[in-house]
């Protein structure tokens, strides 16, 4: 963290964004006029490209980058009030999410003057969904032990090996995957690791669907059998992956999404109960739940913060998403105890069939971005106790 930085979340310009919100909240209330709570509890899995253009024809996607590469250099907190307003409403940002949160951000960062210049615009209209490409097969949320290999040929490299779990990949234009470019070393695990910007529909890709829970298909395996990727498409510096990897885990794990990716349910639920009167007892509940996210909120905003001055913060945005995670994955069993929903009770459509949804999918939410585990480890580390 720079020196002497600071960060209050209670100084930020409300006033600032309140025309920023205003506009979110009419668009958005025109769009989703015929979207039900099931479909706002899939928010950001929810794959549009209709809604990402539309999203990205008034600005909303790569808020802060320069104009010149097809952003509205505005600044980090109109940029999360967009995303809070987004999940809230649980609009369908899957097409965009990705590559506005991390793919892109990436590239402003290490990325070539021509990839800034041939991509970032096409990712700010709302053109090119991004997937992330770092998991694999056997390895998990240890990065360092991925076996996939990219091998210098005549003008590019050669990518071989296998990525899972990759969100929507079977949707999207490119994804940024890590692969092993050169041998560990014997001080690092980690070294040798490279980042490439990968065209799905080169040859040699297959992508596997992978079926979850509510039998809906989100994840993927995706295998590179000897697949070309020219030169001008690594990411960064070869061998400085890993560095890469964690600079854009901070984005990844520290937003609203880590807490508000539940919170459609909230609204309808609390409308339910109040057709009939809010006891005492349930309104001290929703009380600690509103406590709860105003906490995380206001981490989160620091983490935000922290990002835009050039920090790294990786155990702050650990925190964020470790305790945003407990947060959601309680929700669905909140709403069920808060409405008084009978087992195997279905309104399709409604928010008995969203609260099924997102209990089926709430185990998925302390895997993404890194485990339970992973993330308590950094914590630790920063709190010197490892």
């Amino acid at each position: 963290m720079p020196a002497g930085f600071r960060f209050d979340p209670c100084d930020l310009p409300e006033d600032a964004t309140r025309e920023l919100r205003r506009e979110l909240r009419s668009f958005l209330a025109e769009i989703s006029a015929d979207w039900t709570t099931a479909d706002r509890a899939r928010s950001w899995i929810a794959f549009d490209r209709d809604f990402s253009r539309a999203v990205g024809k008034r600005g909303w996607i790569g808020m802060t980058w320069p104009k010149a590469y097809g952003g509205s250099a505005r600044s980090a907190f109109e940029r999360y009030v967009m995303l809070e307003e987004m999940l809230a409403a649980g609009a369908p940002v899957g097409a965009h999410w990705i590559a506005d949160r991390q793919s892109g951000p990436l590239i402003l960062r290490v990325g070539t003057e021509s990839q800034k210049r041939e991509i970032l615009p096409r990712i700010a209209r709302g053109e090119l969904a991004f997937c992330i490409g770092l998991s694999e097969p056997d390895s998990g949320s240890d990065l360092a032990s991925l076996r996939s290999r990219a091998t210098r040929v005549t003008g590019g490299w050669r990518l071989d090996g296998a990525k899972i779990w990759t969100t929507n990949a079977h949707h999207c234009d490119f994804m940024i995957g890590l692969f092993r470019t050169a041998p560990a070393t014997e001080t690092s695990r980690h070294a040798g690791l490279s980042q490439f910007m990968i065209d799905l529909s080169a040859s040699g890709i297959e992508i596997r669907p992978i079926a979850d829970l509510t039998g809906e298909r989100h994840f993927n395996e995706v295998r590179f059998d000897g697949v070309f990727v020219p030169e001008d498409m690594i990411i960064g510096r070869e061998g400085d992956g890993w560095a890469q990897v964690n600079a854009e885990l901070a984005f990844e794990r520290s937003g609203p999404d880590r807490y508000l990716s539940a919170f459609p349910l909230l609204p309808p639920a609390i409308d339910a109960v109040g057709k009939t009167g809010f006891s005492a007892e349930t309104a001290r509940d929703l009380g600690r739940m509103v406590a709860r996210l105003a906490t995380l909120r206001a981490m989160s905003l620091s983490v935000a913060g922290m990002l835009e001055a050039g920090a790294t913060p990786l155990n702050e945005a650990a925190l964020v998403k470790d305790l945003g995670v407990d947060l959601e994955q309680a929700t669905p069993q909140f709403i069920e105890d808060l409405i008084g929903l009978p087992p195997g009770f279905s309104d399709p459509g409604g928010l008995a069939a969203a609260t099924a949804f997102v209990t089926q999918v709430a185990p998925t939410f302390s895997l993404r971005g890194g485990t339970r585990e992973i993330m308590r480890g950094l914590t630790a580390r920063g709190l010197g106790l490892r």
